[in-house]
């Protein structure tokens, strides 16, 4: 699948647009279906883009927001991607959207991640947005060059929910969407910044290992054209 790249002037301008854009698909979602679904990122990039999209205008009660992976660790921790999405995102009008979180209070992240599936079935698939990042070794959601259970995490023949991540660059164990639970929302954005965000890209595009850099399993196999959105 050929992706489509939107370059914007500013990283304020970027956040504008994609909020934008994902209201529209809500919105569209709700107007379908009578329910919406989104699950977002963590990370510095989004900060702006869930404070744009916290102001908009739709019926917030409707919508579930969910995660596309967290580290294992509880909703207060600074590194808690639910911690992020609290404080920006689900806030104004999106404070009255509905949250299910993927930390779990359990003994182990393998329980956490069990737990997480069956409390995110009640997402009926696929997700009407999904917004995904990507870091400098090309990882996206908890997808890690190198991780523990990368192979199980990417195969599109692994069932939709949640499964753990465990690698050198990931810092605490994870709890991450599968590839089958993401690669199929019908708008499926990846959200970067920078110039070397862009090179990294570049990289990822050419020729290689889905195992080396696995954002191009996404780029490569993903049944949703990707819309990559991208500010300097």
């Amino acid at each position: 699948m050929a992706a489509t790249l939107h370059s914007f002037a500013s990283g304020a301008e970027l956040a504008e647009k994609l909020a934008t854009a994902v209201a529209e698909k809500l919105i569209a979602g709700i107007a379908a279906r009578g329910a919406a679904s989104l699950a977002v990122s963590g990370g510095s990039t989004p900060k702006a883009f869930f404070q744009a999209l916290s102001r908009k205008a739709l019926d917030w009660p409707k919508v579930t927001v969910t995660l596309v992976d967290e580290r294992f660790v509880p909703a207060d921790n600074p590194r808690s991607n639910h911690l992020l999405v609290a404080e920006n995102l689900l806030q104004n009008e999106a404070g009255h959207a509905v949250f299910l979180p993927l930390y779990q209070p359990a003994a182990t992240a393998e329980e956490a991640a069990h737990l997480a599936t069956t409390a995110t079935t009640a997402i009926k698939p696929p997700f009407d947005v999904a917004i995904l990042g990507m870091g400098n070794d090309g990882h996206t959601a908890s997808f890690f060059p190198g991780g523990n259970n990368l192979s199980l995490a990417l195969d599109a023949a692994t069932p939709r929910g949640i499964v753990t991540m465990e690698a050198d660059g990931a810092g605490e164990p994870r709890l991450t969407f599968t590839f089958s639970s993401l690669q199929d929302a019908r708008f499926l954005v990846l959200h970067i910044e920078g110039e070397a965000k862009k090179t990294v890209l570049a990289k990822a595009e050419g020729a290689g290992e889905e195992q080396e850099m696995p954002i191009r399993a996404v780029l490569r196999r993903a049944a949703t054209p990707v819309d990559i959105y991208w500010a300097p």
